[in-house]
């Protein structure tokens, strides 16, 4: 049988012409360095955000809508400094039931994508 061995990027949509608005948030914000896009996938629009295993692609999808329920789950070093930086940057910081040994968060990026922080807390 054939092992999944790990997930490679997560993509998530993006209305045409977000880019800027991309840059500002992933690297900006998350300080999600930008990866420039291979030139076959550059004509697509959207932009690629990676920094090590973390691997984020936004692409542009015609008839957007945002995920408001399936979301990708960050590990941060930091949750409370990170949302600290974020609620100063004006970006709205929600709080969740809690989940045991863990401090998390979720954020929405500029298109209303849902985004988890998370970080294990240490006893």
């Amino acid at each position: 049988m054939v092992a999944l061995l790990s997930i490679h990027h997560i993509q998530l949509a993006m209305p045409a012409g977000g880019e800027d608005q991309a840059r500002a948030f992933y690297a900006g914000m998350l300080g999600i360095p930008e990866r420039e896009k291979p030139a076959n996938l550059a004509r697509r629009g959207g932009c690629w955000f990676e920094a090590g295993a973390l691997k984020v692609h936004l692409g542009v999808e015609a008839d957007f809508r945002p995920a408001l329920k399936a979301h990708p789950a960050f590990w941060v070093d930091d949750v409370a400094a990170l949302t600290k930086n974020l609620r100063a940057a004006g970006c709205q910081v929600v709080e969740d039931e809690p989940l045991e040994g863990y401090e998390r968060v979720y954020i929405h990026d500029p298109f209303g994508n849902r985004i988890e922080l998370i970080q294990p807390l240490v006893p």
